[in-house]
């Protein structure tokens, strides 16, 4: 399936985001941990944190106690463990494959967690050897130091551990997490450059609103307290990754009255990607709260020449801004992408391939991206975009039709990871939108 996308001359409208799939997916696991009744409010209803939900529902048996609202969705723990091991097959979803890996280390029973062909490339070693390290029994199913895994939960000491943080911020939050309910709590020394670091913060913020004492003590360690978390009605912020599609459509419309309005984000987020806001001013959009969790989009004239931005702390806005400032002709140089390889495509390749149809040749160098306004040839036809099981591939190329008049995005259902309801809203701001 195919969609054509075609513009509409101007943005006015008002966009409901979706919830926080990140803050979504820990709060689950925060939650499951803490033995909830109350599942967090506002969850995400992306593929990603319905797979999480699946997951944890083999663990936990869904009811409702007495004295709650019949209409209230809750968590009660399972009466005892399987024998034989429960299959959990969570599909693309990276972030359920690295939180769950570390949740059922600690979980009573046997789990046998696998994914998709691509989920059994993503490597997982540096995760597994940890939980190891502090005790766990897991096992590779078919190639080490990838999924599938299978994993016999059991009580850990836990303690100190070194970790190299320089891969995937998700496998420092796994543990982080799980922190609480070890007998010794953990101390987790972080090793080499440390990324996606707001993931982290992020994570701990979680933590906090559910009792745990987890703190960073140094620059590169964070102590948790074995102190068990306590349950507590918990709502979920909207999402910031999920605004950058429509600071990126304002910032290539040719309109300077546009406006848009997005609902349910948060000033002072600990979403790192929060920096789109602050990223995208430099390229003529400007953010103003209306109210707490409101926020307009306006255009100005004032953009910088060339952009230049580390991406260490924020890597999921760099298909966002790469198409943007390709479109835009804008000239970059984009660093911290180390961890693009390894997500559900490589995004570096998969970026380099479809910009180039539209004229832009970027330059891949080790964990760099770049662009110069050089000559380039391009038949000015609409663009026809693959998406590579990539929702942000699909996300970030769409916008491109304000831009282009129209493009066509190839699979066009991968948006439903992450922002389910794209086209949807999309269509609301005055796109048409049909099925070729």
């Amino acid at each position: 399936m195919s969609y054509r996308i075609e513009a509409p001359k101007t943005l006015d409208t008002t966009i409901i985001l979706p919830a926080s799939k990140s803050i979504s997916n820990r709060a689950l696991i925060i939650s499951a941990l803490a033995k909830s009744s109350l599942l967090p409010e506002n969850l995400s209803d992306c593929d990603d944190t319905e797979v999480m939900v699946k997951a944890l529902k083999s663990t936990f048996d869904t009811t409702v106690r007495q004295e709650l609202p019949a209409s209230e969705p809750v968590f009660t723990p399972a009466s005892q463990a399987k024998e034989e091991p429960t299959v959990i097959d969570i599909g693309a979803a990276g972030t359920a494959m690295r939180f769950l890996t570390a949740y059922f280390a600690v979980s009573p029973g046997s789990y046998l967690l696998t994914g998709s062909k691509r989920m059994k490339q993503r490597p997982i070693g540096i995760l597994v050897d940890a939980l190891r390290y502090l005790g766990a029994d897991i096992e590779y199913e078919e190639r080490e130091g990838y999924p599938p895994l299978r994993i016999r939960g059991r009580r850990l000491s836990g303690g100190h551990i070194d970790v190299d943080a320089g891969i995937s911020s998700q496998f420092i939050s796994a543990l982080l997490m799980i922190g609480p309910v070890l007998d010794k709590g953990l101390e987790l020394h972080m090793t080499g450059e440390i990324a996606s670091r707001p993931y982290i913060d992020l994570t701990l913020n979680v933590m906090h609103s559910y009792g745990a004492q987890a703190d960073w003590t140094e620059v590169d360690t964070v102590s948790v307290k074995p102190k068990p978390y306590t349950p507590c009605h918990y709502f979920i912020e909207s999402d910031w990754t999920s605004a950058s599609y429509w600071y990126e459509a304002l910032a290539l419309c040719d309109d300077y009255e546009a406006t848009l309005t997005l609902k349910g984000l948060k000033d002072g987020s600990r979403q790192g990607d929060s920096m789109a806001r602050y990223i995208f001013s430099m390229m003529g959009v400007k953010t103003a709260f209306t109210d707490a969790t409101t926020v307009k989009l306006t255009r100005h004239l004032r953009t910088l020449p060339r952009l230049d931005y580390d991406f260490k702390n924020s890597p999921d806005l760099t298909q966002t801004l790469v198409a943007a400032c390709g479109a835009l002709q804008m000239p970059f140089n984009f660093k911290g992408l180390a961890s693009l390889r390894i997500k559900e495509t490589d995004r570096i390749k998969a970026l380099c391939t479809e910009m180039r149809k539209i004229g832009v040749n970027l330059v891949a160098k080790d964990n760099e991206l770049s662009y110069s306004t050089q000559p380039q040839e391009w038949q000015e036809t609409t663009p026809v975009f693959d998406t590579y099981d990539d929702h942000r591939m699909a996300l970030s190329l769409a916008p491109l039709a304000m831009k282009y008049g129209s493009v066509i995005i190839n699979n066009p259902e991968v948006v439903t990871k992450s922002y389910p309801d794209f086209w949807n809203d999309l269509g609301k701001a005055g796109f048409n939108i049909e099925e070729t």
